[in-house]
């Protein structure tokens, strides 16, 4: 009798959790195409410098979904941002685009928010704005190096995105506060907003 009472609620456990699957994978998929939407939206949207939104939501998408959601998120919205930006082909540069914005999805996927309340999460994810922003720009100037080298002058490889580098600076840091705020702000809301939708 123990048995059979047993295996029931153990069928019963099994049927809710498979009720539950047909709801919520669609409203996953649901809501990374809104982020992905949204994310090449705003970056092909002209903005003013220092501006920008994609790496907020970028980091958050991994903070929920994981590190492979956040990097693939990043990837493909740079991906189609390297063709139809308002500022112009990113020719060369795409895949250094491509791939720091991937990092930073990836990093999003190994930081997690336990409690939305909590203040030390703001100064975290601030903290973490800054870093990636940093990390991802100081990639995209290696793209531009590589540019400088092969086809605008006659500098070697490491002269040349070194010169990217240091010319890149100002704009660089300029990001770098921007999404220092950003980051504080906007991170914990948005990472709480996205876990509702998904109903955790």
């Amino acid at each position: 009798m123990y048995g059979a009472k047993a295996i029931y609620g153990w069928i019963i456990q099994l049927r809710a959790r498979l009720s539950l699957r047909p709801i919520q994978k669609p409203r996953k998929i649901a809501l990374l195409s809104l982020l992905f939407a949204v994310c090449t939206g705003l970056q092909l949207v002209p903005r003013p410098p220092g501006l920008e939104f994609t790496s907020l939501i970028t980091f958050c998408t991994g903070v929920v979904f994981g590190s492979i959601f956040g990097a693939s998120l990043g990837c493909f919205v740079m991906l189609v941002n390297a063709f139809l930006s308002p500022y112009g082909l990113a020719g060369l540069n795409a895949p250094f685009q491509m791939l720091g914005m991937s990092l930073v999805g990836a990093a999003g996927g190994f930081y997690k928010i336990s409690r939305g309340g909590n203040a030390r999460f703001y100064a975290e994810t601030a903290i973490l704005g800054a870093f990636l922003t940093f990390i991802y720009y100081a990639i995209v100037d290696v793209g531009y190096g590589i540019y400088y080298a092969l086809f605008l002058s006659r500098l070697s490889l490491l002269e040349a995105v070194v010169l990217a580098q240091v010319t890149g600076i100002v704009f660089t840091a300029i990001y770098v506060v921007t999404n220092t705020i950003i980051f504080g702000i906007g991170a914990v809301p948005l990472v709480s907003a996205i876990q509702r939708i998904l109903g955790r």
